[in-house]
């Protein structure tokens, strides 16, 4: 159900991604912890993602996601420490099965859908304008009773 594409456009890489996957779960005979999961199948780049994400949260920090890969990185933050979805803002959701079920998962909608499956973070570049640009409206637009504007009938 999760095993996409990608970024190949031909679709040939699926079976070899699938059976990669089936192999790796097979041979994997130790508990189902998140520690666990991460330590058997995730990248050192995942689990620094899954840190970061942590501490940013600690900290209180705004933490954009894009992508299957990220969105599946907070997932595991969140199986970790939950709230830290509260500082989460979606930029893209993919055009990948998995990464629509994930977003689904933790009850999250993107702020753009537009397929894109490139791997890059190219989604969350083009949400970012429109993160800055609500930042700016809340934090810098004029407020009717500060421009001594009045009720109208």
């Amino acid at each position: 159900e999760c095993v996409g594409r990608g970024s190949d456009a031909s679709g040939n890489i699926v079976p070899h991604k699938l059976q990669v996957l089936q192999e790796c779960v097979a041979r994997y005979k130790g508990p189902e912890g998140v520690w666990e999961i991460m330590r058997e199948f995730g990248g050192y780049e995942m689990v620094a993602a899954v840190g970061g994400m942590l501490a940013a949260a600690e900290q209180r920090m705004v933490i954009l996601i894009d992508g299957f890969i990220m969105t599946a990185c907070l997932y595991a933050a969140s199986l970790i420490a939950p709230h830290v979805v509260q500082y989460c803002i979606f930029g893209h959701q993919g055009a990948e099965h998995g990464h629509q079920e994930l977003l689904r998962k933790l009850g999250a909608r993107a702020l753009l859908q537009l397929d894109l499956r490139l791997g890059e973070g190219s989604g969350a570049v083009c949400a970012y304008p429109l993160v800055d640009s609500a930042v700016r409206m809340l934090s810098e637009m004029g407020q009717f009773q500060k421009a001594k504007v009045t009720k109208y009938f």
